[in-house]
Parts: C-alpha cells; structure tokens; sequence
C-alpha cells in the first residue's frame, strides 16, 4: 500500500473516530444487541431497525478505541438500506480484509481503511468487535458478544 493511500485511510478512521456517524440510540429499534472486548474495553450496542429483511436504519453507541469506533460508524454506514444476507456477505468480506489485508470486493468503499490493520493482530478484534455485535443483531441474540469468545 502506498503511503499516501495509507495516510487517507488514517485520516478516515480519525475522523470517524472523532465525529462517528449514527451515533445514538436508534427510536424504533426492533433488534438491539451488545459487543464487548475486556482486553482494551471496547464496549458498543448496535440498534437496528430491521423491516422485510432490510436494514432499514441502524446506529451504535458505547466507546473504544479509534479503530473499533470508525469501524462501527463506517459499518453504520454501509449497512442501511442493505439485506441481511447482504449485511452478512460484507461482515464475511470485511473479516477477510482485516485479517489478511486482501479483498475481492470493489463495493467495501470506505471500509478499506482497515485493510491495513492485519499488520497489527491485537487490534484485528477492535476492528470486528462491532461488526459481531451487528451480526448478533441482525439475527436477534440478546447476549453479549465478547471476543473473549469469538474467533478473529
């Protein structure tokens, strides 16, 4: 990756960081689930408004560190207006990239920017801790995911 394309994706993780999107508690949520990684305290619940199998709206709120705070804004993002099955083919394409910095999908947009966190195992958990919390949503577990549990 080049340094330049490396400092834009830096830049987006810190400004999702610092000003996340869809961060509130969501009025109208009919799925709710939380995520929790005791190692370095990431803590997030994710809100969905899931209608007809559609992501009809969906927010987060809790606290982390930058990488697992962009992740859930951006997820945020990228998931409205998606299918479940859609949502779980991203969740499965973003696992991939963060784990082995390669993607095969030209429609991850701004979730590329964790295409480089591979490099740095400890923090491959904050990056999926929300998308977990997200998948236990859409499929209606109410309890929390830990990465204590969860495999990378």
């Amino acid at each position: 990756m080049s340094d330049e394309l490396n400092q834009l994706y830096q830049e987006v993780i810190l400004d999702h960081s610092r000003k996340p999107r869809n961060f509130h508690t969501l009025p109208g949520a009919n799925r709710r689930a939380e995520g929790n990684n005791p190692l370095c305290g990431d803590h997030f619940t994710i809100y969905m408004k899931l209608i007809d199998d559609v992501i009809e709206d969906i927010s987060f709120e809790g606290g982390g560190c930058a990488i697992s705070k962009a992740a859930a804004s951006i997820m945020t993002d990228q998931l409205k207006g998606k299918t479940a099955a859609e949502a779980e083919k991203f969740f499965s394409e973003y696992q991939k990239m963060v784990t082995t910095g390669e993607s095969d999908n030209e429609d991850m947009g701004k979730l590329c920017a964790f295409a480089g966190v591979h490099q740095f195992p400890m923090r491959v958990k904050c990056a999926v801790l929300p998308w977990h919390a997200m998948l236990a949503s859409l499929k209606n577990k109410p309890e929390t995911i830990s990465t204590d549990k969860d495999e990378q």
